[in-house]
């Protein structure tokens, strides 16, 4: 009987974590919002939208003096520019986002069904210009973060509703974004979970953990750390961009901007920050 009491708990202990696996989504955002609320009661729900800013005070002093003269607003405005600019065709971006300037931002990333994939604001960008005969942008920085910033401004105030669509398909994707999130890589053996998960508010190193949730909403951003390296400044980047980085930082090659891995994953992301205000772009170290 012992012997089979060792076999029955083995059991129980593989299978728990599969069920974990197969979880519903929506019960995946009331966990995912919980752990964060019960982490940290003295947060308001709406301020996780400000990355670390909303779980250490003096970061927030320093946060709250940039935003004065917020760095992003330059880009804000030279992403107008180039989505108002005429393609040679004679049309612009509006041709493909006719409800760009009223908001849009907060519905991406969707799961297209015809094509079964995930469309990203910036994947978006690259096939309108294709569509209007022009050259694809690099995904990570210059005018498509331009263009990502504009667009995300035009989006303030509106809260995020990604749809996770109940189609084998859109569940797959999903549930790869999910595990890719949890999942340990690199030469550290480190998740995204581990930093901004189970870790969020702790430090590392100099630099305190953000919270996971809320992550998206101030996408994408300007650092002052890519303003470094940058010979013109200009320190704006995409979600995609920050991935990599991630992923460097633990020592594990980053996979290319928009590939289906990077998608997948700010599909799982994005939907954990649902119902949450957008407030991007934003200012990060």
């Amino acid at each position: 009987m012992k012997k089979v009491a060792v076999i029955v708990s083995a059991l129980c202990m593989l299978i728990a974590p599969l069920a974990g696996i197969a979880a519903n989504p929506d019960q995946d955002l009331k966990d995912f919002r919980s752990h964060f609320t019960e982490t940290f009661p003295s947060v308001p729900l709406q301020d996780f939208t400000n990355g670390v800013y909303s779980v250490d005070k003096a970061s927030r002093e320093q946060w709250e003096a940039f935003e004065d003269f917020p760095a992003y607003e330059i880009f804000v405005d030279k992403g107008e520019e180039v989505f108002n600019k005429a393609f040679k065709n004679g049309k612009t971006y509006s041709s493909c986002f006719p409800k760009a300037k009223k908001g849009m931002t907060h519905n991406y990333p969707y799961f297209d069904k015809k094509r079964g994939e995930i469309i990203t604001v910036e994947l978006a960008i690259n096939e309108c210009r294709k569509k209007n005969g022009e050259k694809p942008l690099k995904y990570k920085k210059g005018k498509m973060a331009h263009l990502s910033a504009y667009l995300s401004y035009q989006s303030r105030g509106n809260k995020g509703n990604v749809k996770i669509v109940d189609t084998p398909e859109s569940m797959a994707i999903y549930e790869r974004g999910k595990k890719h999130f949890y999942a340990k890589r690199g030469q550290l053996n480190m998740s995204c979970a581990d930093c901004h998960y189970y870790n969020a508010g702790k430090k590392i190193r100099a630099d305190i953990l953000s919270p996971a949730l809320g992550h998206t909403s101030g996408f994408p951003v300007y650092r002052n750390k890519w303003s470094l390296v940058s010979a013109s400044g200009d320190g704006m980047g995409t979600l995609h961009r920050r991935y990599g980085g991630c992923n460097k930082q633990v020592r594990a090659k980053p996979f290319k901007a928009q590939s289906k891995e990077y998608r997948s994953l700010e599909y799982f992301h994005t939907f954990m920050s649902n119902g949450l205000t957008l407030n991007g772009p934003s200012i990060r170290k």
